[in-house]
Order: structure tokens, then C-alpha cells, then sequence
């Protein structure tokens, strides 16, 4: 049984095949063609964190694909009620499909120990792995190819970088993590990003700049990820520099697009001036987020499981 926690557990063939699904359903549903493809299939959203655009998207891809969603919030009782090993099987005995969004990395990878069904990572502290795949989307709509383009992210090294530093060194895209110091990633992990990839395409830099220098997309963050609230004051002291404002996007590409997961903090990671600027690409990317998901749906159930 195959799960995706991060895009570790993708090949880049397989990222490549999810891509090409997700555009093809795109296109379908822009003409109006909703295909059944999953029918009578039940999707289970397990939420231990709050969110806007994971469940409406994951509701609503697989209600166009002809199944259902439950959804699963802290009424469950995830963690006080009963202990993983107890309701997983159970749970999972009645879906099809289950996603998580979990506070801990580790809970999520125990409960595929203990799973009936394949499950997908819909965040966790380590890892986005859906919003690195719609990241990647929304560049290859833009841009027409993913060929010669350079990503440049800049903030905080969290689960979104961790995500898109994973995709990009896949796809064998360039990407420049603009951050400081103590908020980089290890250099091991990056050696090993680029040891798989044959070639140094993962890139950090204390300087804001340099990251930015010549790139396609600009790319950040909330400085300040949920959970991370006692260091908020500080966060916004040691990120400062990293502000994606017009003087930074001015050391882009002239057609530099902005990007950004959401929900975004206006006057922090990124000034109003840009988010609103005809350069920025947050609706599509959001956009995008009920698309590259549906493409990771319809693979998972059909093809991976197929093959496994």
C-alpha cells in the first residue's frame, strides 16, 4: 500500500505522472467535465490543525470525482480519547483515503503502521508535500515549461521550503533559500537533496539578494508557522531582511511572479504592494491546490495502487 507523508515517497516519474493528471482534470473541468472517477469512494479528512484550503479542496476534488469526504476535527477526540493503534484500523477500515494534518510529523508515519487504506500528508511540522505540487503547477502554467526556471525562497526554512526544496531538487529545478543562519536548513539534508540530483540545484544564503538575484519566482511564508507563536517577536527581528517587498522583487526577473502558500501576513513576510501587484500569482497557485490534489488522488487510487 502506497502513502504520501512527503515527496520522498515519490519518484520523479511519479511526481511528473500526478503532474500531467492534475492538468489534464484541470482542463477537463474547465470544459465542464467533472469525471467520476473515484465513485462511491470515501475520503476522510483527520484535522488536528485549522484550515481554509486543504478542506475545501480536498472536499470538493473528490465530490467532482464522484465520491464523498468526511471530515474529522478535534471533536474525535485524536490523541486524548484513544491512542493510534486503537481507532487507525478502525478508521481506516471505512474510507478509502485518508488525510492528515497533524502538529507532529511522527504521529501521521504511525499511523500508516497501523492503516487499512493509503493516506496523504495534508501538513505536518516537517512536511506540505500538496503545496509543493501545486507550487509546481502553478510554474509550469506560468512559465509554459519548467526548463530554465530559478525559484527563490525567502523566510524561514519550515515544511513549505522543506517541500519545495524536495520537488524542485526532483524536477531539477534551481532554488535559492534565502534565510538566516539559524533558520536554514542542515546542510546535510541539502547534500543529499543534491547528491540525488547529480547536481548542487539547492542552494542557501544568508543574503536576501543573492537569492533573489535573476530568479523566476519569489517565493515565502508566514515567519511564524502555528505552534511557533512563543517565538513570533523574535521570528519577526531575525526575518526582517527577508521581507519580499519591491526592492527585492527588483533583483528578480523582470517577469518575476510572486508566490505564496496563504494565509499571508500583509506588512511581515510580504508587503501589500507586492502581494497585489499584477506579479503576484497567489490566486492560481491557491487555485491549484484543488487541482495538483486531485492529480495525487486519482494516482494514489488508481495507478499507485495498481502497480504496488
Amino acid at each position: 500500500m502506497r502513502h504520501v507523508l512527503s515527496l520522498f515517497d515519490l519518484s520523479t516519474d511519479e511526481i511528473r505522472r500526478v503532474l500531467e493528471i492534475s492538468a489534464d482534470l484541470k482542463s477537463k473541468l474547465s470544459g465542464g467535465d467533472r469525471p467520476a472517477l473515484l465513485q462511491q469512494n470515501v475520503l476522510g479528512l483527520l484535522f488536528e490543525k485549522p484550515s481554509l484550503r486543504t478542506r475545501v479542496s480536498f472536499e470538493t476534488l473528490i465530490c467532482q470525482l464522484g465520491g464523498a469526504s468526511l471530515f474529522l476535527g478535534e471533536d474525535v477526540g485524536w490523541g486524548k480519547r484513544e491512542p493510534i493503534c486503537d481507532f487507525v484500523p478502525i478508521l481506516t477500515s471505512y474510507l478509502d483515503v485518508l488525510v492528515i494534518r497533524a502538529k507532529s510529523h511522527a504521529k501521521v508515519e504511525e499511523a500508516t503502521r497501523h492503516s487499512q487504506c493509503p493516506i496523504i500528508n495534508g501538513l505536518t511540522d516537517l512536511a506540505h508535500p500538496c503545496q509543493a505540487l501545486a507550487d509546481i503547477l502553478t510554474m509550469q502554467e506560468l512559465s509554459g515549461t519548467l526548463e530554465n526556471v530559478t525559484v527563490a525562497y525567502l523566510g524561514d526554512g519550515n515544511n513549505v521550503a522543506y517541500s519545495l526544496a524536495l520537488i524542485c531538487s526532483k524536477l531539477g529545478i534551481p532554488l535559492r533559500i534565502g534565510a538566516p543562519e539559524k533558520h536554514q536548513f542542515e546542510k546535510e539534508f541539502l547534500d543529499g537533496l543534491n547528491q540525488s540530483a547529480g547536481a548542487e540545484l539547492i542552494t542557501q544564503t544568508a543574503d536576501p539578494r543573492e537569492a533573489a538575484d535573476g530568479a523566476n519566482y519569489l517565493y515565502t511564508d508566514v515567519w511564524t508557522s502555528m505552534g511557533q507563536e512563543a517565538e513570533s517577536k523574535q521570528r519577526l527581528v531575525d526575518l526582517a531582511d527577508f521581507q519580499v517587498n519591491k526592492e527585492l522583487m527588483n533583483c528578480a526577473s523582470p517577469d518575476a511572479k510572486f508566490l505564496h502558500c496563504l494565509p499571508a501576513r500583509r506588512g511581515e513576510e510580504v508587503t501589500t504592494e507586492v502581494i497585489d501587484s499584477p506579479a503576484s500569482a497567489i490566486i492560481k497557485q491557491a487555485n491549484n491546490r484543488l487541482h495538483a490534489q486531485k492529480g495525487l488522488v486519482v494516482w494514489l487510487m488508481t495507478e499507485a495502487q495498481s502497480n504496488n
